[in-house]
């Protein structure tokens, strides 16, 4: 009787530390992992003019961090850039980065509009790199744009279109116009009536975080 209970004591004691184990496991939270979102786009994006800490992606960091969201923005915007270079440039991105991100914030097209560019050609570029990200199994929130009106309104009909049409096409999340709230107001706007100055860098991120937060989801 002593010798049974002695093997069955040897069986069910790590029995009982395996089973301790799984509940603790069970019962533990999950740890939800930090999740990256590259900002991907030109001087809007890199945050030019502003001091350190005061461009849009810093501050959507802070204010996602601040709703509960684990999460990490990293900067990928070029001063200049056209969709051109960032199409150019966008592989080369994507490899430089330990992880794949959860999520690209992709912000080009400004520039394109600036510079009066053919809008075909601006939506070839954004077509292929919307392409490039679907075949990455990369989500995206496309950032709209708008043409200045100074360039006429056939350039206007031909440039606005290009981002709710391929938003469409390609299923991605679409926030209709980054500079929305912003564009025109001398008080939201640097000296050169352009780029968003600090204030104005918070307007466009407690607009444009709730669609990020949706696209995260």
């Amino acid at each position: 009787m002593t010798r049974g209970y002695g093997v069955f004591k040897r069986m069910f004691n790590p029995l009982v530390l395996s089973l301790a184990v799984l509940v603790a496991t069970i019962s533990l939270p999950a740890v939800a992992a930090e999740k990256l979102i590259l900002a991907f786009g030109d001087s809007l994006t890199a945050g030019y003019g502003l001091g350190p800490g005061e461009g849009v992606v810093p501050r959507l960091e802070a204010k996602l961090r601040a709703d509960g969201l684990k999460v990490r923005v990293h900067n990928a915007g070029v001063s200049g850039d056209t969709t051109t270079g960032g199409r150019a440039r966008l592989a080369w991105v994507l490899a430089s980065l330990k992880t794949k991100p959860d999520l690209v914030i992709l912000e080009l097209g400004a520039n394109d509009a600036l510079r009066g560019i053919d809008p075909k050609l601006t939506r070839a570029n954004l077509d292929a790199m919307l392409g490039d990200l679907k075949r990455r199994k990369i989500r995206v929130l496309l950032a709209g744009m708008m043409a200045p009106r100074n360039l006429g309104q056939d350039y206007a009909r031909a440039f606005d279109p290009i981002y709710p049409t391929l938003a469409k096409a390609h299923g991605v999340a679409l926030y209709p116009f980054f500079l929305d709230g912003v564009a025109a107001n001398p008080k939201l706007n640097q000296a050169d009536g352009m780029h968003p100055n600090a204030q104005g860098v918070r307007v466009i991120v407690d607009r444009l975080a709730p669609a990020v937060k949706q696209a995260l989801r």
